[in-house]
């Protein structure tokens, strides 16, 4: 689809001329070969730090009462809750439950140190346990977690749990209390380039393939991408 323009311009006396129409394609971007600009990435600010703190405190807080506080209309801050999302900052909306309040066995600390090479291994195996609320690995390898446990069958728990041929030992600390409060701080983003591996900073790029979202650290390693995809697309 095309639409007439009439382009009006100043002569040197001062009087109206207007051009010839010339014509301008609209919505066809494709059909002309022209490749959309990419969409370019940019840091953390501040309104979006204060947008994650105030879904810190309540993921339920409707977006305009998010608008008020920021001082932005709803719809922007959908959209930068979008953005937010896509950047993997945002994975999930969830709720913080207190299980001091329910019955359901005595809060630890279980750390396991861990044979070298069999980390991943010992982190998925705590991850899903139902009575797993948090788990760390150390930079030394060691997995820690946080759980509800029944204290006289953490030994019955750890067997039945972690594969014995992956750990070297493990200890149980009770807790007192604990406390977890999640903020963005005064964090920036820090993606990692999907082609190359860098980080991804402000002259980066973000692009939707085939469903997906994936962030460059330039526009030659998103083509890069790109071709190499179309060429295994083509394979397949």
């Amino acid at each position: 689809m095309a639409v007439l323009l009439a382009c009006t311009r100043l002569t040197p006396a001062g009087a109206a001329d207007v051009a010839a129409p010339r014509r301008r394609a609209v919505g066809c971007g494709t059909a002309l070969g022209l490749r959309p600009r990419p969409t370019r990435m940019s840091d953390l600010d501040d309104t979006d730090r204060r947008i994650l703190a105030l879904l810190a405190a309540d993921a339920r807080r409707p977006y305009s009462d998010i608008a008020d506080a920021v001082g932005l209309s709803a719809p922007a801050v959908s959209d930068r809750i979008t953005k937010l999302q896509d950047a993997g900052v945002l994975r999930r909306f969830t709720i913080d439950l207190d299980r001091s309040r329910l019955r359901d066995g005595t809060h630890v600390l279980v750390s396991f140190a861990v044979h070298p090479g069999r980390q991943d291994d010992v982190r998925a195996a705590v991850a899903a346990a139902d009575a797993v609320e948090h788990v760390f690995v150390t930079a030394a390898g060691d997995v820690t977690c946080s759980a509800r446990l029944p204290v006289a069958d953490v030994s019955e728990w750890v067997a039945d749990t972690v594969d014995f041929e992956a750990i070297t030992d493990y200890e149980v600390t009770a807790l007192a209390a604990a406390s977890w409060e999640p903020t963005a701080g005064s964090a920036d983003l820090a993606l990692a380039c999907d082609e190359c591996g860098n980080t991804v900073t402000s002259e980066g790029t973000t692009a939707t393939i085939d469903g997906d979202r994936h962030h460059f650290c330039c526009q030659s390693c998103e083509r890069q991408f790109r071709q190499r995809y179309e060429r295994l697309d083509a394979d397949a």
